[in-house]
């Protein structure tokens, strides 16, 4: 056997029981429910934002980095063990345990609006990772992940995820036409309607144009969009039923929340990023270049690598313990729960990214994906060439 055998051989995940940590955030809802009954108090309803926001990027600061990758030999083995399979699985049944279990409190009554609003909250990150979850389970081949990828959306009501990320996003990625991939000098709360109206659109139109080809139209249960949104009916509709309309503020608030966290994680995956176009008009191939990514530890083992963005995008199907660091990819500063927080700061935002988006670029703003609006004020202000100002 040759070395590199030797060591493919050798090799072990030394993260490998620490994939479990993924299954933390969907617990947040019980424990702090469990935290209130314990303490009386009612801060821990709101145990989600300050475990993301408050706890997560100073750990994230204090653990550092791992670029380490597996050999190319380990790779197969590696994605053949059903334990990362089983990870992901068990995600889905403490999400819908928190979402259950915060509807009944919120019922129960006597809560705050204050109260009600932190359980939302929380909830909703649950729910909102659960939109990862999805991600990793809905490209894959075996027909259960699938399924089980619009269970984990459902709570979320974005089950239009499942059809547009797979068969748009992945086609149309940093380009302007993808809703999913924000631009140079375009905040989030602009990128935000875009991209929520853009993929729904999308992915009704992939449906449509599928589902013509064999003789029908969109109006069936054959439509993988509309049979995703029915969950969602189904789940709101049966909690209502038993809770009482009380729930309903909760229930939208939660969803709102989750789907807004994977649209802020959208924003920031391919912000100014752009696939240039060749010779004869198609894009170059999608490269790991055209993804911001982050070797962070904390938020990789909670969001099951989705920060090896670059390597998903090459290896869509690669599951998520095997993906590869890039070094050609561009770097995030932080972790994704930092950049989270950022984002929605404009200002800063700018500050922090506009910069790096210009050296990725050696200076040259033009061959960035720009924000039409403010296409002409960015060009005043860097110019092809030309690098950053303060």
């Amino acid at each position: 056997m040759t070395t590199a055998m030797l060591e493919a051989v050798a090799w072990k995940d030394g993260k490998r029981h620490a994939w479990l940590m993924g299954l933390l955030i969907p617990s947040l809802p019980l424990l702090g429910w469990a935290l209130v009954a314990a303490t009386g108090l009612s801060v821990f309803w709101w145990t989600g934002p300050i475990f993301y926001f408050l706890i997560i990027p100073p750990l994230e600061l204090l653990i550092g980095e791992d670029r380490n990758n597996p050999p190319d030999g380990a790779v197969e083995r590696l994605e053949n063990d059903r334990y990362y399979r089983y990870c992901t699985f068990l995600y889905l049944p403490l999400q819908y345990a928190s979402l259950i279990g915060s509807a009944y409190v919120v019922a129960r009554g006597g809560l705050s609006w204050l109260d009600v609003l932190g359980i939302a909250l929380t909830t909703g990150l649950s729910s909102g990772v659960g939109i990862n979850a999805a991600h990793e389970l809905g490209h894959k081949k075996p027909a259960l992940e699938r399924w089980l990828a619009k269970v984990a959306l459902a709570p979320t009501a974005y089950g239009h995820f499942f059809v547009e990320h797979n068969r748009g996003h992945h086609v149309r990625v940093a380009t302007p036409e993808d809703p999913a991939s924000s631009r140079l000098g375009e905040s989030f709360w602009a990128f935000l309607p875009r991209t929520v109206v853009g993929s729904a659109r999308s992915a009704w139109n992939l449906e449509k144009e599928r589902l013509g080809r064999s003789g029908l139209g969109p109006w069936t249960l054959r439509n993988d969009v509309l049979n995703a949104w029915l969950m969602s009916v189904v789940l709101f509709g049966g909690l209502i039923l038993w809770l009482g309309p009380v729930i309903i503020p909760f229930l939208l608030i939660q969803a709102a929340y989750g789907f807004m966290l994977l649209e802020v994680v959208n924003y920031l995956e391919h912000y100014g990023l752009v696939r240039q176009k060749q010779a004869d008009g198609r894009y170059e191939r999608c490269q790991p270049q055209h993804s911001w990514n982050s070797n962070h530890v904390v938020t990789n083992l909670l969001l099951y690598h989705l920060q090896r963005h670059s390597d998903h995008h090459t290896n869509p199907t690669r599951r998520y313990q095997a993906l590869r660091h890039f070094e050609q990819s561009p770097q995030l500063p932080s972790g994704y729960a930092s950049m989270v927080a950022l984002a929605y700061i404009p200002p800063l935002w700018r500050w922090v990214m506009d910069r790096r988006v210009l050296a990725h670029y050696q200076g040259d703003v033009t061959r960035a994906n720009v924000y039409p609006p403010q296409r002409r004020k960015i060009l005043a202000r860097y110019g092809a060439g030309a690098g950053p100002r303060d």
